[in-house]
């Protein structure tokens, strides 16, 4: 036993000298999501699920979330690695001083929407006129209100804009106390289904350009753990692939990893659908899931200068990297 003891010993040894890690070590990495449990994180899951990090050498703690804002400045504080959020919210945190940037986005196209009932004659900004809209303070919406009023010829004179806390803004507009509500299409629509049936006027209509969903990491992270975070994008890419023909798969994995949730399968599955819609743009048709165009950058920049966002004379390669995608 004393001679097995030492001959191991011996191997590891010899294993560490020649820069190779043993069988079983795996790279650290906390992930924290943008909200509790919905459609959007069906990837992180599934790979949880299914060992598919770990075959990557990976051990992932994956954390809900309280909003994206939250996980930013979480992920900006260094007390997680990763956080998977609405990447568009990079720009203004840089803006306020944050070392953050994109690096990978999946959802590339501009989500972000105002529900209102599917029946409602309402298709477009000017026929807000006379109405109200809920949103809560740190939504991705707030700093873009005037700018998608202004395109319909409004101002917030012309409608109820009532911001709310965001316990309350789904009761709001599910009581019909509100004739809209400002949130993302992926997220809200297959919510409202059951209680409020509802459709969309979307605030790339109004031409507002905001990336939505994806990876978000420190520069000193990209910097010192890349290979590691290179892993987990190519996994995050293997689980999206299978999601494309496998909705249910993302489903059943989220339900597994978080049972205690109460989560509504057909709600899921709805959401699933809906984020895999909007995954690609013009700019990005064709490349790898989670690359990011400098032109779709470009002009979510333009959209957040002119709602005041950032400053004039903003570069765009401060807000993503493709370097880690392939």
């Amino acid at each position: 036993m004393r001679r097995l003891f030492l001959s191991t010993l011996m191997l590891l040894g010899a294993a560490a000298g020649a820069g190779v890690s043993p069988a079983l070590a795996q790279d650290k990495l906390s992930v924290r999501l943008d909200f509790s449990p919905w459609g959007v994180q069906a990837a992180m899951h599934l790979a949880q699920n299914r060992g598919w990090f770990k075959e990557a050498k990976l051990d992932v703690d994956i954390q809900d979330g309280r909003g994206s804002g939250n996980t930013i400045q979480l992920v900006n504080a260094g007390q997680v690695d990763v956080g998977q959020v609405q990447v568009g919210l990079v720009g203004s945190a840089r803006a306020k001083g944050a070392t953050i940037r994109s690096i990978a986005t999946f959802q590339r196209k501009t989500d972000l929407c105002i529900l209102v009932d599917k029946a409602s004659p309402m298709q477009k900004v000017a026929d807000l006129r006379g109405k109200s809209v809920v949103v809560f303070a740190a939504s991705p919406w707030a700093p873009f209100i005037d700018v998608y009023l202004k395109s319909g010829g409004l101002t917030r004179d012309d409608l109820k804009v009532e911001v709310v806390d965001p316990a309350a803004l789904w009761g709001t507009y599910i009581a019909k106390r509100s004739d809209g509500l400002m949130s993302t299409i992926g997220s809200a629509l297959p919510l409202a289904e059951a209680s409020r049936p509802s459709k969309c006027l979307l605030a790339s209509d109004a031409g507002i350009a905001f990336p939505s969903y994806g990876l978000v990491a420190r520069d000193e992270v990209i910097a010192s753990k890349g290979p590691a975070l290179k892993r987990l994008i190519e996994v995050q890419q293997r689980a999206w692939q299978h999601l494309r023909t496998n909705p249910e798969d993302g489903v059943k994995a989220m339900i597994a990893e978080r049972p205690d949730a109460k989560l509504d399968p057909v709600v899921l599955l709805g959401q699933i659908k809906l984020t895999l819609d909007y995954f690609d743009t013009p700019a990005s048709q064709g490349k790898p899931i989670g690359w990011q165009a400098q032109a779709d950058w470009e002009a979510a920049g333009k959209s957040m200068e002119a709602a005041g966002v950032l400053p004039a004379g903003w570069k765009v390669t401060d807000y993503y990297t493709n370097s880690l995608v392939e």
